[in-house]
């Protein structure tokens, strides 16, 4: 299986989308109501694009804030599996093992109980008297 190359979000917001459409992080910032700071740490790839800002430049640039997720998450995960110490790490863990539910009582025979207990006949309580004259 050939290896994708993952782009880095912020050359992605950079080039297909300001240098497109000929717009500085100055105007996507004031326009998105995000901070040119937020803006230059996202294209100098200082910051992740969180979902505050996936929303905002997904409005702006008329996509989904899945792609901009999307975008994130391939970066990081490609940048995760070049880390030796975290492969190590990921091969130690064991695969979970689901646990034998327990027995739960069968509910046709847990109603068929309850309803012949409501319905059963009971003999009337007699109250006993002594006997006059004993």
């Amino acid at each position: 299986m050939a290896k994708q190359s993952v782009k880095i979000p912020g050359v992605v917001l950079k080039e297909t989308f300001l240098d497109e459409y000929g717009l500085s992080a100055a105007k996507v910032a004031e326009e998105t109501g995000l901070s040119q700071s937020a803006i230059r740490q996202v294209l100098t790839g200082k910051t992740r694009i969180s979902l505050n800002v996936a929303l905002r430049l997904a409005k702006y640039f008329g996509n989904t804030f899945q792609y901009w997720l999307d975008l994130q998450t391939q970066y990081d995960l490609a940048e995760l599996q070049k880390d030796a110490a975290f492969a190590e790490a990921v091969k130690k863990i064991p695969k979970a093992k689901k646990q034998a539910p327990a027995k739960k009582a069968d509910p046709k025979k847990a109603a068929a109980g309850k309803a012949d207990a409501k319905t059963a006949v009971r003999k009337p309580r007699v109250k006993k008297t002594p006997e006059l004259g004993q």
